[in-house]
């Protein structure tokens, strides 16, 4: 005898009308607890979703392209009694209107979800009157999406949704965003839009031969953020070199010890327990400016999120809590994200809540570059290649291995004393590397 068990999309964050872009069974397959069975794609990551129990699929209830969000049922499965009754006793089990016989044993149950991250952001609170809330004035759109569209100051008014029933989703605000940027659409009074004239219009083909490539979902996503960082944030670059040469020689010392345990050590993981003594010796680079910008909010923690090169483009998952970690520790989670954004495996929860930024290109060259600040963080720390270089000591010159290090700020919130200080600092501590909290 069996029973059937409604399979849910369990939290994916803030998201909604999440994307399927895989569906991995067919109505009959027989799949195994834990098995996925569909793929979803939110903003720069994708998830799946797996079987909660052993059992046989005896109904679909999405398909390729469609839209998802949580608690969405997206397959029916067939468990044995067993295997549902333990599963009805782990999760919590919702009753369903009453079915034909044939249904009769049919139960809900929704894939445990993870707890909410400590600390979510809340929305800031909006003017509205009367006449805004009757539903011919309101826009049809989730909190969610209400929520995204403050964050990047448009007007829900002016976006038209493209959802069933002009319902208005992400990609709807994306491209009012988009359209105000570049110039094909007025910015609205006290928006982010600029007085820009519009891009000038040419067509390529006439002076050769081209090819057109769509930009990735998350190349897509992203420039609307950094554009926006841009324009919205006044960025002053500082720019520092560090003496590693010792740093380096420990490094190698102990890069077997690493390799013994699975994952290599890197200067990045220095750089963070680095990153983490600055910010606890300047607590104003581990801020962010409140919604009203007129209090700046002090983090007791340190969140360091890491920019990450992947096919499909630029990801940012945050290594938690660096201030109580070793360098081993941070190489072994830092190896382990890299893949999982490399992947597209990273989950929102692990690209969000971070204090401050570092976006290294050591591993291909350059010798400095000015990063763009990862709202509504106040900072971010670009690192360039190495590169042995004489350094007088007094009576010679000698070799020395230089870092390079460009550190980007807000100047609302960090004047250049305190920005030169802090890559100062940063420095000394990579060059003074035994007295960190390794």
């Amino acid at each position: 005898m069996t029973r059937r068990i409604d399979i849910a999309v369990p939290d994916i964050g803030d998201f909604t009308d999440v994307p399927v872009i895989e569906v991995l069974v067919a109505a009959g397959d027989a799949v195994a607890a834990e098995q996925s069975l569909v793929t979803l794609e939110s903003d720069k990551a994708t998830m799946e979703v797996p079987a909660p129990v052993a059992g046989v699929i005896v109904e679909l209830r999405v398909q390729l392209d469609d839209t998802v969000s949580q608690g969405d049922i997206v397959a029916v499965i067939d468990a044995s009694d067993e295997v549902a009754a333990v599963d009805q006793a782990a999760t919590p089990v919702k009753p369903v209107e009453p079915e034909p016989v044939a249904e009769k044993n049919r139960v809900t149950a929704a894939i445990p979800a993870a707890p909410p991250a400590a600390g979510r952001r809340q929305s800031p609170p909006i003017p509205m009157d009367a006449s805004a809330t009757l539903p011919s004035s309101t826009p049809y759109a989730s909190p969610a999406i209400r929520r995204f569209a403050r964050e990047l100051g448009a007007d829900l008014a002016r976006v038209t949704g493209s959802a069933r029933g002009g319902r208005i989703i992400r990609e709807d605000v994306t491209a009012l965003v988009k359209s105000v940027m570049t110039g094909s659409a007025a910015p609205a009074s006290g928006s982010l839009g600029f007085d820009l004239p519009p891009p000038p219009k040419v067509n390529f083909a006439r002076y050769g031969e081209i090819e057109l490539r769509p930009l990735s979902r998350i190349q897509k996503i992203s420039g609307a953020y950094l554009h926006r960082n841009w324009l919205s944030i006044p960025h002053v670059t500082q720019n520092d070199l560090a003496d590693i040469t010792d740093m380096e020689v420990y490094r190698k010392a102990n890069a077997d010890k690493a390799k013994e345990q699975g994952f290599k050590l890197t200067p990045l993981v220095f750089l963070i327990k680095a990153t983490v003594a600055a910010l606890k010796e300047f607590p104003i680079f581990n801020a962010s400016l409140d919604e009203a910008r007129e209090n700046l909010v002090l983090k007791k923690f340190f969140h360091i999120g890491i920019a990450v090169d992947t096919p499909n483009g630029l990801v940012v998952p945050v290594l938690r809590d660096c201030d109580q970690k070793d360098i081993f520790q941070l190489a072994a989670e830092l190896a382990e994200l890299s893949q999982k954004a490399r992947d597209g495996k990273l989950k929102p929860i692990e690209m969000q809540g971070g204090c401050f930024s570092i976006s290294s290109l050591g591993g291909i060259g350059g010798t400095s570059f000015t990063p763009i600040i990862n709202a509504p963080e106040v900072a971010i720390l670009g690192v360039s290649r190495s590169s042995i270089s004489p350094q007088w000591n007094g009576e010679s010159f000698q070799p020395r291995l230089l870092l390079p290090l460009s550190l980007s700020y807000d100047h609302r919130v960090i004047d250049g004393a305190n920005a030169a200080r802090f890559a100062r600092y940063l420095a000394a501590r990579l060059e003074d590397f035994e007295n960190m909290d390794l």
